[in-house]
């Protein structure tokens, strides 16, 4: 702050302040533009004959689950869907989170030359432009209907939201401790482990953590298109109307996630604050 404006009182400050009010009005009129917009190609035909009816069987099913399929040990129970599930999403979040190490490191422009980092984030931007449905649907295909297919689905999906996270980090890196370590004479090996893992690890965990989340919530959904796990028998309860099943299977879900919610944001708070 300079001398004169230390001599300036709050009001004159305040008279003094950017005059943006046009552009406030611009972008408040572009928003508005495009709220009319999208809801001018959006028509909403009221709720179907049966919506009412598929709304109140959840219910009924939340509150009276089918005890027997909850804690049935076959692999038709919900135990064993669950846990195919949980694996899912496991093997996905690891395959992708290693896949995905060499992919940002070659991404990032203070580790390579510009043009192979190009050709890196435009793959990481293809991966991250086809959703996920459709990735299980083109790997359906190869591997069939099964879990195999829902693990190489999601490391693949993983690839492109944990590279864009790590290449952040990357791109965020001290390059001071390694100038220090190369002039300690230190090999790459050393300047890796003693330089680059220590500033990385920690954001690599978390992104890590963050993404096994998000995949066991889609885990779920690939199960809609035979990619394993819980999501096949739950749409398959909903069609026959089978409302306790799908009570047993929706409450499932919830403590899952509810644990790995509470779980994974421990972590996360431990990695970023230490044993705060």
């Amino acid at each position: 702050m300079s001398d004169i404006e230390k001599q300036m009182t709050p009001l004159e400050m305040y008279m003094q302040r950017p005059k943006n009010l046009w552009k406030r009005i611009a972008i408040a009129a572009v928003l508005l533009v495009l709220v009319i917009w999208s809801a001018d190609g959006i028509s909403f035909n009221g709720i179907a004959a049966k919506g009412s009816e598929v709304a109140y069987g959840i219910v009924y099913g939340l509150t009276h689950p089918d005890l027997d399929l909850l804690f049935d040990m076959s692999t038709d129970g919900v135990f064993y869907l669950t846990a195919q599930t949980i694996a899912i999403a496991i093997l996905g979040t690891i395959f992708g989170a290693i896949l995905a190490i060499p992919v940002s490191f070659l991404a990032s422009k203070n580790i390579t030359n510009k043009w192979v980092a190009f050709i890196f984030r435009a793959l990481i931007l293809l991966i991250r432009t086809i959703p996920s449905l459709v990735w299980a649907l083109v790997w359906i295909r190869v591997t069939g209907p099964n879990a195999f297919c829902g693990v190489v689905t999601q490391s693949v999906c993983s690839i492109g939201m944990i590279s864009k996270m790590y290449i952040t980090a990357i791109e965020d890196l001290d390059t001071g401790v390694l100038d220090a370590l190369d002039a300690s004479g230190c090999t790459t090996f050393q300047k890796i482990r003693c330089g680059i893992l220590p500033q990385l690890s920690a954001n690599f965990i978390s992104t890590t953590i963050y993404r096994f989340d998000i995949n066991l919530k889609d885990a779920t959904t690939l199960g809609i298109v035979g990619a394993g796990g819980i999501g096949a028998a739950l749409v398959q309860s909903i069609n026959s109307r089978r409302w306790a099943m799908v009570g047993s299977f929706l409450l499932a879900l919830i403590i899952l996630v509810l644990i790995i919610e509470y779980c994974s944001t421990k972590i996360r708070n431990k990695l970023a604050h230490g044993n705060q």
